[in-house]
């Protein structure tokens, strides 16, 4: 009997972690993200425009499928998934950048130094479309569809693995062409 009790805590402990692990890796409808099946032109995003380039965007009027990337010069997984981001505009992927609470020159070195896969940048100056998008901090990338519906995000750097393994068959049903990947050597 003491050897039962001596366990009874442990099994208890080993139950609940499994309990949540269950809860929280349980996938739901659209992931749970209330941000799926919103409508770009029905959130209130106030952009402005960015004094260093000439390609602006409006993301209520923006016909899709593309990408949205909510991005900064200070953000350190903005670097690691930039060279993804030339490689998609290079395969034809439309890619629109939100530079999130970040200075204009500080951005325009950054993309100076790295390259410019965007088709049109505006400026989140002071978060206010960030929060109406329900971004947590850079970088979060949206797939939106012709109807300007968003149909997928992803938190953190968009990679090849992440591309392959969450945004492949959204960016199809939005009706992307699909993207073939470089084979590693």
């Amino acid at each position: 009997m003491k050897n039962l009790m001596t366990w009874f805590p442990v099994i208890g402990v080993g139950l609940l972690l499994t309990l949540f692990a269950i809860a929280l890796l349980r996938p739901t409808e659209g992931g749970g993200d209330p941000i799926i099946g919103q409508r770009v032109s029905d959130l209130d995003l106030p952009l402005e425009a960015v004094s260093f380039t000439q390609a602006g965007f409006a993301p209520d009027v923006l016909e899709g499928p593309y990408l949205l990337n909510v991005w900064a010069s200070w953000c350190p997984p903005c670097r690691i998934e930039h060279p993804y981001f030339e490689y998609l505009s290079d395969q034809g992927v439309p890619i629109y950048g939100i530079i999130y609470k970040d200075e204009e020159a500080d951005a325009a070195r950054f993309l100076d130094q790295l390259g410019d896969p965007f088709a049109g940048l505006a400026a989140d100056r002071d978060g206010r479309a960030g929060f109406e998008l329900g971004v947590t901090g850079p970088p979060e990338t949206f797939i939106v569809d012709a109807d300007g519906v968003i149909r997928a995000r992803w938190r953190g750097a968009v990679t090849d693995i992440v591309w392959i393994q969450r945004f492949a068959e959204p960016w199809a049903e939005a009706g992307g062409e699909p993207i073939s990947w470089p084979e590693v050597q």
